[in-house]
């Protein structure tokens, strides 16, 4: 059909109620008057009802709302469109979904399909399944072989060679440091010199571990140094903004892991690594577990809304009794009231790392830091919460035990 046949009203001035069909829209012969000119008609008249085929709809999906809006110019829902056409040129009927050549028009039921009354046609089944249960955003079992693995590189390094298990921190740091400045440039546009962080970095790891604190000081120092020089050889836009940024970087990331090195020192310094991170894990693994069993009240829902007060106690009692048998039986001089205190200020670092960090990714606005390790995101979603807790564990070793 075109605009001459529905969209302007018939010779007299007969429009015919709008629930009626196509052909009472029809009037008599008109009476003798001036002629009827078509092009000051308003295209305001209600759209026509077109009967179904005989042989009905062909066969075929609902495709939703989406090509109705698309083609609703032909439908006439749309002012100055195209006129309506129940079939396409020289071509069959639309299928099921357009809303064109079958169906009910304006809410009512197509030709011998009532309806329900007081409302339009109840929508056809689907056929769609129901919604499937509810999982766990990781993988678990993706999680847990990792997991696995780098518990087993951990350990050969740590006992068999420690040298090797520096240049493992070190390897960690430097991928650590590249997927914060990704994200960073990313989502932020910040530009953080990676290769003098990198270099840095490193170079703090293993200078903790030769020279002691001050030679971790002294590689930090130098580091944020390079940092400023770096930046120098690009366009001084944004210079201030980039260069706080990577001094950040490497306070945050390196410089912190530097005190793993500086444990790793002492006589029982493998024993005092391993306490170290059975007690960041096992806080970890408790606020989870009982968390996820128990927790109602939340603990900081604008920073990390999974969390709650009740999973903060799991850490801190499963944390707290980890610290009293691993500083009884595994530290030379150590007694279970020092590690009770050392499993509480764990389960403390821990979480406020873990937050720390998910302020981060809310600021950038993604989820995890990276993809490298399945079932877990990216290296830095595996240090949030060790990075902060080296520090404090250092600093109460040597207090408990001395440094040697």
């Amino acid at each position: 059909m075109n605009d001459a046949s529905w969209g302007a009203p018939p010779k007299g001035g007969y429009w015919g109620p709008p629930d009626q069909g196509f052909d009472a829209g029809l009037a008599p012969a008109a009476p003798a008057g001036p002629a009827y000119d078509g092009r000051e008609a308003q295209q305001t008249r209600p759209m026509p009802i077109v009967p179904d085929s005989p042989a009905g709809p062909p066969p075929g999906g609902d495709h939703g709302d989406q090509d109705d809006l698309d083609h609703g110019r032909d439908r006439g829902t749309a002012a100055g469109g195209p006129p309506f056409r129940a079939t396409p040129p020289d071509g069959p009927p639309y299928g099921p979904g357009h809303g064109r050549s079958h169906g009910p028009v304006q809410g009512q039921p197509a030709a011998g399909q009532p309806g329900p009354p007081g409302g339009p046609p109840a929508k056809p089944e689907t056929g769609n399944p129901s919604p499937a249960k509810k999982r766990a955003g990781r993988d678990l079992r993706a999680a847990i072989g990792v997991g696995v693995g780098l518990g087993a590189v951990i350990l050969a390094s740590l006992f068999v060679w420690k040298a090797a298990f520096v240049g493992v921190v070190a390897l960690a740091v430097v991928v650590g440091l590249w997927e914060l400045t990704s994200r960073l440039q990313e989502s932020k546009a910040i530009k953080a010199p990676l290769v003098p962080l990198a270099v840095g970095g490193a170079a703090m790891v293993v200078a903790g571990y030769l020279r002691g604190a001050e030679g971790a000081w002294v590689a930090m120092a130098l580091t944020a140094l390079a940092i400023l020089v770096w930046r120098m050889t690009e366009p001084p836009d944004g210079y201030l903004r980039d260069v706080t940024a990577g001094v950040f970087a490497a306070f945050y990331v390196p410089f912190l892991a530097t005190f793993v090195s500086l444990m790793l020192t002492a006589d029982d310094g493998p024993w005092r690594v391993l306490t170290f991170l059975i007690l960041t894990v096992v806080s970890d693994t408790g606020a989870y577990a009982v968390g996820w069993r128990f927790g109602t009240h939340k603990l900081a829902p604008r920073i990390s809304p999974g969390k709650t007060r009740e999973g903060l106690l799991g850490a801190v009692g499963f944390a707290m009794a980890a610290g009293a048998l691993c500083m009884e039986f595994a530290i030379d001089g150590g007694t279970w009231w020092q590690g009770l205190l050392l499993g509480l200020a764990v389960a403390a670092s821990a979480t406020l790392g873990d937050l720390g960090e998910s302020m981060i990714k809310r600021d950038l606005g993604i989820k995890d830091m990276g993809t490298l390790l399945p079932g877990h995101g990216g290296i830095m979603d595996r240090l949030d919460s060790l990075l902060p807790t080296a520090p404090v564990v250092w600093l109460l070793f040597v207090l408990f035990v001395g440094s040697g």
